[in-house]
């Protein structure tokens, strides 16, 4: 195993490894300086949370359908250094927190081929029906909930 995957036991005791995601920058997401546009990785941490959730089990076109949608509360990033036209990005997430109501996600983006860190950032996340009313996974979805709560908590063993 390497040092990126996260290794997690689901309740059925069967082994589930978590990969990081990772992107491939786009000569598009460059600015006029040549550089990847900082509003890129905003989608990027969209992307990799995407991501973890379909690792999980969780499609989120399969929440839609459950008519579940989870809309950002807030989201922030910080910029380390650069990433370039052609660069490979690892994110790595993290649930910080879940409650059942509300999710936090942490991201760790480094340069694939030389580790460096090129930004950090964290997302907080509601659930809602599609009329736009709070709902709680654990009352409402309860198998959705034991998903979220089982990674949410095998993230902090890990720690």
């Amino acid at each position: 195993m390497s040092g990126k995957e996260i290794e997690v036991y689901g309740s059925h005791t069967e082994h589930i490894k978590f990969h990081p995601y990772e992107h491939h920058a786009k000569y598009y997401e460059t600015d006029q300086m040549g550089i990847i546009h900082h509003s890129n990785y905003i989608r990027w941490m969209e992307e990799a949370r995407m991501d973890l959730m379909n690792q999980m089990g969780l499609s989120y076109k399969a929440m839609e359908t459950m008519e579940i949608i989870s809309p950002v509360l807030s989201i922030a990033c910080e910029y380390h250094s650069m990433v370039h036209f052609d660069d490979t990005v690892v994110i790595e997430t993290k649930m910080l927190k879940y409650t059942g109501i509300r999710m936090e996600v942490e991201y760790r983006m480094t340069d694939k081929e030389t580790g460096e860190l090129r930004a950090t950032g964290k997302s907080s996340h509601c659930f809602l029906n599609r009329s736009g009313r709070p709902i709680s996974l654990k009352r409402s979805y309860p198998e959705l909930d034991t998903k979220f709560f089982e990674y949410a908590n095998n993230e902090q063993a890990v720690d």
